[in-house]
């Protein structure tokens, strides 16, 4: 019985991501292009037991093989975000609830269900917060992809796209009883914040050298050595940029993978 019940439990998870899963086909919004209520209030934390599905430590979408992480504890990745809206609206998230794109939810490969984030637009500084109750996006170098009202409220729904920080909101995500809202400040403004492809980081000034000469012989750039004297041991960081877009940030990523880079990170200064 035991067996029969976690095979049903899989097959439910398996099917409520193939009936979510984002593809690079841009989403319609609702009739009209707009809530017509007015923008929803951010989502407000609350500790949270983990979901029953969609939780499982591994899973496979496209021959892809995921790992869900045990905690979304001091979480913090940039990326690229996308959304989606009309196409899903009302079917199972993968934790299955029912997809509102109204609602301040978003999804995710590896966070734990649910997880609150912060998602801030790298672009043009607006933030938000969100209810992570889905995975995806199951698309080439993108991070996140968040509800029609979120991309909204980050000012994204015609680009499709945008350059953005994701940070979780702490709480340890193992089971336990759920417990009044928590309020979380809004962050800072803070001004505007130069963009750049991280493509390694070195110990030995001598393996940055090489590397930095592996990205400008093939026409990456500009490409250059941050040298990090806080960390310890002392880092020689590779950086492409600035940058200012998503289609530029792809068009790096594409061609450093045909070099065989295949770990990148996009970092702000």
């Amino acid at each position: 019985m035991g067996e029969r019940f976690k095979l049903v439990v899989s097959l439910i998870f398996l099917l409520s991501l193939y009936a979510c899963v984002s593809t690079s086909t841009r989403d319609s919004a609702p009739a009209g292009g707009s809530v017509s209520t007015g923008l929803p209030d951010d989502a407000i934390p609350r500790q949270e037991p983990r979901s029953r599905y969609g939780n499982g430590p591994y899973y496979q979408v496209f021959g892809e093989t995921y790992k869900v992480l045990d905690s979304s504890y001091d979480y913090q990745e940039r990326g690229v975000a996308s959304w989606y809206g009309k196409k899903f609206h009302g079917r199972k998230t993968s934790n299955q609830e029912d997809y509102d794109m109204y609602a301040m939810t978003a999804a995710h490969k590896s966070l734990p269900l649910p997880t609150y984030v912060r998602v801030r637009n790298l672009s043009n500084n607006k933030s938000i917060v969100v209810r992570v109750n889905d995975r995806g996006p199951f698309v080439d170098n993108r991070l996140i992809d968040l509800s029609y009202s979120a991309a909204l409220k980050l000012d994204m729904i015609q680009s499709g796209t945008s350059l953005v920080e994701v940070t979780a909101i702490s709480y340890d995500q193992a089971p336990r009883v759920s417990s009044p809202p928590v309020q979380v400040k809004a962050r800072e403004e803070r001004s505007q914040e130069n963009i750049f492809v991280q493509v390694g980081a070195f110990g030995e000034a001598e393996n940055a050298r090489r590397r930095i000469a592996l990205v400008r012989s093939s026409g990456l750039g500009p490409a250059f050595v941050h040298q990090d004297n806080n960390s310890s041991p002392r880092l020689y960081r590779i950086r492409i940029g600035p940058i200012s877009d998503v289609l530029e940030y792809d068009s790096i990523v594409a061609k450093l993978q045909r070099l065989g880079i295949t770990e990148t990170h996009l970092v702000t200064e």
